[in-house]
């Protein structure tokens, strides 16, 4: 059995049929977790202002330009291991950069008051053996995580919830459109304006509290009646939650407060999102958006986006991300002006206008260690082949041998 690094949930009962070399087979994984395994369509190659090179001169190439550089960004991890994330951390201290990381710009915000503690949250298996009600908020978990519904929520037949689905959980959606997970709630869907997680929250409190909610009354107090009855209940918080309220999460708060039985859980993309966002609190008490001088400080400036709106950093880079295809337009023209560093195992967008790139292995799969599940269980990484190419752990420490 290995792990999959397809998404936060690190499932652990792959199994891969491995033949000249190459995965032929992959058994139990998802279609998301089964195209990570096959690995890139496209390699990425070493080379040094476009031309072909060697990785020893590609990092060498690398340290001068982050030796030179006023203020760099390292950004990415979210699909690096915990080992090439401390790596990162240690080397953004040492070049006195700004570090950030994909979740800055989606559910960075969520884990870091999980970390926090000011929110109840639990583990899968938790969910998995004892959860009555499964709340899936601004997060399509069908297409995004296919194997949490059938693996650790919905569907199980759990410790103390042997009937399962048919009469043992109520699973709710809340969402702006009737997605692939809200046509599996049996009738517990609430559609809700684009935005209007701020209201219906509001509506939703009211509910609790024993008032007549003025957002449709009738299926407010329905659903604050499941969630009172709740003797073990579980919020999953999408993105889409996590855009609409982001100018106000005391209100999310409250409303957990007000929910004494119900946890609260982040819905995790990327495999090693939660491990980035663990070790940087742990060194700085912050999830993302650091800059090093001295000692840490945290901004919005700090972001990926921000920097490269306000133009505020020289040189960038980056680890297992591709901004060129995930950013906003507003954000992206400044790449054109500045040197990029680009480690990855697989040539995308950013690669290509990269000055410098550095080929790495396939993290999970031709390197092993660490990473951090959705709910903040440690999992180990299996090796699965053999490459040359170096883990990214090995590359990072080497270009900090070389500044």
């Amino acid at each position: 059995m290995v792990t999959c690094t397809g998404c936060g949930l690190l499932c652990d009962d792959i199994e891969v049929v491995v033949e000249n070399g190459k995965i032929k087979e992959t058994r139990n994984a998802c279609r998301r977790g089964a195209a990570r395994m096959r690995g890139c369509m496209n390699r990425l190659s070493p080379s040094v202002n476009q031309k072909p090179s060697d990785i020893k001169n590609c990092i060498r190439k690398a340290a001068d330009i982050l030796r030179n550089a006023r203020s760099p960004m390292l950004f990415g991890w979210s699909n690096s291991t915990c080992e090439a994330q401390l790596k990162g951390i240690q080397l953004a201290r040492k070049l006195n950069a700004a570090i950030d990381d994909t979740s800055s710009f989606c559910q960075g915000i969520l884990i870091e008051k999980v970390l926090q503690k000011k929110f109840r949250t639990c583990s899968l298996e938790d969910i998995r053996d004892k959860a009555d009600v499964l709340v899936y908020w601004g997060s399509d978990a069908q297409d995004s995580l296919p194997r949490h519904l059938s693996r650790f929520s919905y569907f199980p037949r759990g410790e103390s919830r042997q009937r399962g689905y048919e009469e043992d959980r109520i699973a709710i959606a809340i969402d702006v459109r009737e997605s692939n997970t809200a046509k599996i709630c049996k009738g517990h869907f609430y559609r809700i304006p684009l935005k209007g997680d701020w209201d219906f929250i509001l509506a939703l409190m009211d509910a609790l509290s024993g008032k007549v909610p003025s957002y449709d009354s009738k299926k407010m107090l329905e659903l604050a009646s499941i969630m009172k009855k709740a003797e073990f209940g579980a919020i999953f918080l999408g993105i889409g939650l996590t855009y609409s309220i982001k100018e106000d999460f005391d209100i999310l708060q409250k409303l957990a407060d007000m929910l004494p039985n119900i946890n609260i859980m982040p819905m995790v993309g990327p495999y090693n999102m939660r491990g980035f966002n663990e070790a940087l609190f742990k060194e700085t008490s912050f999830v993302n958006r650091v800059k090093f001088d001295g000692k840490a400080s945290h901004d919005s400036s700090y972001s990926i986006v921000e920097a490269l709106r306000n133009k505020s950093i020289d040189t960038l880079l980056i680890v297992g991300s591709d901004p060129l295809s995930s950013l906003p337009r507003s954000a992206i023209s400044h790449l054109a002006n500045i040197p990029i560093i680009c480690i990855d195992p697989c040539v995308t967008l950013t690669s290509r206008i990269a000055s410098v790139t550095i080929p790495c292995a396939y993290s999970g799969v031709e390197n092993g260690g660490s990473a951090v599940r959705m709910d903040g269980k440690v999992v180990e990484l299996t090796k699965i082949l053999t490459t040359n190419f170096p883990s990214d752990e090995e590359i990072l420490t080497r270009l900090t041998e070389a500044l």
